[in-house]
């Protein structure tokens, strides 16, 4: 075997090109040379950002030792779960059944055929701390191969898991259960509250991950209610991811995790996904508390993405790495983010101002990470220093960001950290969907970025003749058929573009993407939606996407999609679709909201109805956009259709549609001025020339 890993368009499998195991993708070429050999598959998922991926690479991958019995014993097989999700859920799914838990890299051993019968996830080059050495676990299960009586038990081992991970994956409830009603928010931000941690913010004693799904169960839930605990928790976790090392104080932009309970220090990668769907949390928050900092960590956010993860064409790129070169030039986690006073003195030239960084965001000589450097965090605030260094405030916020400028100018000059440039077509559109609500929200011309990226998967990843999307671009090469997640977050994106910008295009292709969920994607007779198409490559099993994981749950967020596209489109069964699937997964949802917040939301949205704001006008009225900007509406459908009805009947007939949808049919202009329409629930206000006597026509109507 050679390594097959040259012509990988993943910067993750060329990461292993040059490594002396023979690696192959995951193809039929591959699996049809197991069935040949009659060896095991041995099976290593990761991704370009992952820390332990890196370090397992390094240890043992690059090892001839290693790679000679990788060879001669295994077909491996190296995949990026990014590319290929569908391919990880499965075995991710059964680490977790088998271990109790999962992680990258993910190491599966199968069959020829695919089943699973030994699974892990780093393997150390010498046994330590119950974990085997990767080597001798190597020979050890190529023995077993060999003696028959051993690989039946393999064998059998592999037909149970499979069992299982297909039961898990694959199957329904035997009988719907109850769409959660309008009180159910109320449950699921009460089970929020409990598990809080409300010392430290966030969820969990251990690690803390961003969760924002359970962010906006709360903020809806405080706005339903009106229950003060509601609103604490979710200010002390924004709180704490704002002002913690989980947030960059230099650049802006949210590292994946942290490593500790109170998000001192992160793993460092920058992922595309969360830095698309914390700001979104964020700017909820700020309609919703008028905090400007929470407005202000979206703005850097935002200048991040813009700055460092887009594509000259529009799209967004993948992640960046957490190594990058330290002085020595060795790879390091953290290299290029963390600090020592005396590097901030470098860096800053006045020694006053560089004093007062050091104070503002905690860089000591003993710092609280390794060698004596420091992850920033927010350790004393402005009104402490003032006091402190005898100085107003206004002074020592304008000193203290003077000398972050200049620490951001020589940040880049150091070895930055390496990015992955695959751009994703559902993460793309999550992205899309940020930036929409940054256009309501903040500042219109968000919604200029928003729609290259729309612009950027119509062009590059659509295929309109087929309607079929493609997943992955990458130099300007395409592949990899799209996923539920590529459609439901596209579709997102597109239709809350459509609503920042209120250009119809993105309607359409919203429209055309949900489509496509309901024909290929939704199974009638299960009554659910699945991760991979009718059609699709067949696997041990065929994943649902029912519960978040780094990313909303597809399920949840083509739901979403669905239930909104039923105002523009109600005779093609968007919402059946979506309270079917609801009903479906009732069950989960009443036993554990916070592992399904997304399909809750949807839930929510679909319980309590869409505040259809139609708006007939040429364009959004600046003062009016200034009125949405300030206001919480979870549930918002904003639609600006053409001032007259030819111009809607125009907007019908490129949509596809038999005629003119309900929620633009007699609701033109008036008196030659903008109008606004407010329904919820087939209840509608009287035609309005006031955004904001709309709003609270809606707000006393709850």
């Amino acid at each position: 075997m050679d390594n097959r890993l040259d012509e990988a368009s993943s910067p993750y499998l060329r990461q292993h090109a040059d490594n002396p195991v023979a690696w192959q993708p995951w193809d039929e070429e591959a699996r049809e040379l197991a069935r040949e050999r009659d060896v095991p598959i041995f099976l290593s998922i990761g991704y370009s950002a992952c820390h332990w991926c890196h370090v397992m690479e390094e240890e043992s991958f690059s090892d001839p030792e290693v790679a000679e019995v990788l060879n001669e014993h295994f077909v491996p097989i190296k995949v990026d779960r990014e590319e290929r999700p569908d391919v990880d859920s499965v075995y991710m799914t059964v680490c977790q059944l088998v271990r109790g838990q999962g992680g990258w890299p993910l190491s599966v051993w199968l069959t020829p055929d695919g089943r699973p019968f030994h699974v892990g996830t780093y393997f150390p080059p010498e046994s330590k701390r119950g974990m085997p050495a990767f080597g001798d676990l190597l020979e050890d299960i190529a023995e077993s191969w060999q003696r028959p009586q051993d690989r039946e038990e393999m064998e059998h081992r592999a037909d149970q898991w499979t069992d299982a991970v297909a039961g898990e994956l694959e199957d329904t409830p035997d009988a719907p259960g109850d769409a959660p009603d309008a009180e159910f928010v109320d449950a699921a931000a009460s089970a929020a509250v409990r598990g809080a941690d409300r010392e430290h913010g966030g969820w969990g004693r251990g690690q803390k991950f961003p969760q924002p799904g359970r962010l906006h169960l709360l903020l809806r839930a405080y706005d339903r209610t009106g229950r003060e605990e509601y609103r604490e928790v979710a200010v002390e976790t924004l709180d704490a991811m704002a002002a913690g090392g989980l947030y960059d104080h230099v650049g802006g932009g949210f590292h994946r995790y942290c490593v500790d309970r109170d998000w001192t220090v992160p793993h460092f990668e920058k992922m595309l996904y969360d830095n698309a769907e914390l700001p979104r949390a964020f700017l909820a928050g700020y309609q919703l508390t008028g905090d400007e900092r929470y407005a202000e960590v979206s703005r850097e956010t935002f200048a991040f993405v813009e700055r460092e993860l887009t594509h000259p064409d529009g799209g967004f790129y993948s992640t960046l790495d957490a190594q990058s070169e330290d002085e020595a030039g060795e790879r390091e986690e953290g290299a290029f983010y963390v600090w020592t006073p005396g590097a901030v003195h470098d860096a800053v030239d006045d020694g006053t101002d560089a004093d007062l960084f050091c104070d503002r965001y905690g860089v000591t000589e003993a710092g609280n990470f390794e060698d004596g450097q420091t992850v920033l965090t927010e350790s004393a605030s402005v009104e402490a220093l003032a006091d402190e260094y005898d100085l107003d405030a206004e002074t020592v916020a304008d000193r203290v960001e003077r000398a972050r400028q200049q620490v951001f100018e020589a940040r880049e000059e150091r070895p930055r950290p390496p990015r992955d440039e695959k751009v994703l077509a559902g993460w793309n559109g999550l992205m899309a969907s940020a930036f929409a609500e940054g256009a309501i929200t903040l500042d219109p011309e968000y919604g200029d970025v928003a729609a290259e990226a729309i612009d950027f998967a119509r062009e590059y990843l659509w295929d309109e003749d087929e309607r079929r999307l493609n997943r992955r671009f990458k130099d300007r090469e395409v592949g990899i058929p799209g996923y539920l997640e590529d459609y439901a977050f596209l579709g997102r994106g597109a239709l809350d573009t459509y609503q920042a910008t209120g250009d119809v295009e993105h309607l359409v292709f919203a429209v055309e993407l949900g489509r496509v969920i309901r024909e290929a994607f939704y199974d009638e007779d299960e009554a659910t939606l699945y991760f991979t198409p009718t059609g699709g490559e067949s696997l041990v099993a065929r994943p649902q996407e029912v519960t978040d994981a780094s990313t909303p749950s597809s399920t949840g967020v083509a739901v979403q999609l669905l239930g909104a596209l039923e105002h523009v489109a109600p005779e093609e069964g968007f919402g059946d679709v979506a309270e079917t699937v609801v009903e479906t997964h009732a069950s989960k949802l009443e036993s554990d909201p916070l592992s399904h917040a997304a399909l809750a939301l949807a839930a929510d949205d679909l319980a309590v109805g869409a505040l259809e704001l139609t708006v007939a006008a040429d364009g959004l009225p600046d003062e009016w956009r200034d009125a949405l900007a300030e206001t919480y509406v979870p549930s918002r459908f904003l639609t600006v259709r053409p001032p007259d009805e030819a111009g809607v009947e125009v907007w019908a007939d490129e949509l596809g549609l038999d005629g003119v949808p309900p929620i633009w049919a007699d609701r033109e202009a008036l008196d030659g001025e903008p109008t606004v329409y407010a329904c919820r629930s087939f209840t509608c206000s009287p035609p309005k020339h006031d955004m904001r006597e709309a709003l609270a026509w809606a707000d006393s109507g709850r």
